[in-house]
């Protein structure tokens, strides 16, 4: 039961659409505009780095948030599971910010909220995912190859640090966690299907260059 209820809480937190909310304070819907997409990447095409920078904090610390409700509400019931639970209101927040039921279930790709859910895990795995990122859209200019590395990089550093005793979960627990973190880097690649076909036909936008076509 209590991993349900991580879930919605971390859903109505993800329902906070960053991007959506201050391209209407802006007076447009973002998601009419550009890509169509809800997300950090389109709203900074869109409306410029100041709106970009917002859009992203909103959206990775609404995750953040999540985490912290979890830890208030179960650290005393449940402290050898939190890190677990924290995981599951991680996920709700990744499924309100790409689905929010409110906006016909049309959001983001989830990549800045599960940035926040890589640093509520552990901030030395958002460190090293950050460096990476930047590493790759400096060399390649493509943010999404760079997103879609970090959710990669994600599973792995979970499951390395699971492995080493770093969570203090059971093995049963870890399992469980490591599906969860699969399942986010299968849902980032599902959302960047149409980036995928493009990076492999030589097609994608690059970072700072006039946009060819939609992303």
């Amino acid at each position: 039961m209590e991993r349900l209820v991580c879930v919605i809480i971390g859903y109505v937190c993800g329902l906070l659409q960053t991007g959506y909310l201050y391209g209407k304070w802006k007076h447009i819907d973002i998601r009419q505009h550009g890509s169509g997409n809800a997300g950090t990447t389109n709203t900074l095409r869109t409306l410029g780095w100041k709106a970009g920078m917002i859009t992203f904090l909103g959206d990775f610390l609404k995750c953040v948030l999540a985490v912290w409700i979890v830890h208030i509400l179960y650290s005393q019931a449940y402290p050898e599971e939190l890190a677990l639970l924290s995981m599951y209101a991680g996920m709700g927040a990744v499924l309100g910010h790409n689905y929010p039921f409110y906006l016909k279930f049309k959001g983001g790709k989830g990549i800045a909220a599960t940035a926040g859910l890589i640093f509520a895990t552990n901030p030395m795995m958002m460190l090293i995912a950050a460096i990476v990122f930047w590493v790759i859209v400096g060399i390649t200019r493509y943010v999404s190859l760079g997103s879609l590395t970090i959710v990669v990089l994600f599973v792995v550093e979970v499951v390395v640090y699971g492995q080493r005793g770093g969570f203090g979960l059971s093995q049963a627990h870890l399992y469980e966690m490591y599906a969860i973190a699969v399942f986010l880097m299968l849902s980032a690649f599902y959302k960047h299907r149409a980036n995928i076909k493009r990076l492999l036909n030589g097609t994608e936008n690059k970072f700072g260059a006039k946009k060819k076509q939609e992303d």
